[in-house]
């Protein structure tokens, strides 16, 4: 399944945030796997579309990172699972 992963950190927290990904890289836990990531020019946060079969890595991300920012996580569907899902909720209708 994916998931939106979507952060914010204080001013106070940039250096930190800059000395953990540099010895990182942001690689997320093992069971989540990083489609995409992309971060907002002059700010702390930005938006990473990861998969996971299990929320468990997930929570182990928010926890990795929580000291330095917040995160919301979010399930994500593409344009054709909604699609189906509007279509199916349609002909329910008719």
């Amino acid at each position: 399944m994916k998931f939106i992963v979507q952060w914010n950190g204080l001013p106070s927290a940039e250096l930190s945030v800059i000395e953990r990904f540099m010895k990182t890289g942001g690689k997320p836990p093992e069971g989540v796997k990083l489609l995409g990531r992309w971060h907002a020019t002059g700010g702390l946060h930005g938006v990473a579309i990861v998969e996971a079969d299990d929320t468990r890595p997930l929570a182990t991300m928010a926890l990795e990172w929580g000291d330095l920012l917040s995160m919301t996580i979010s399930p994500a569907m593409t344009d054709e699972d909604l699609g189906a899902v509007l279509a199916a909720d349609q002909a329910a209708r008719k």
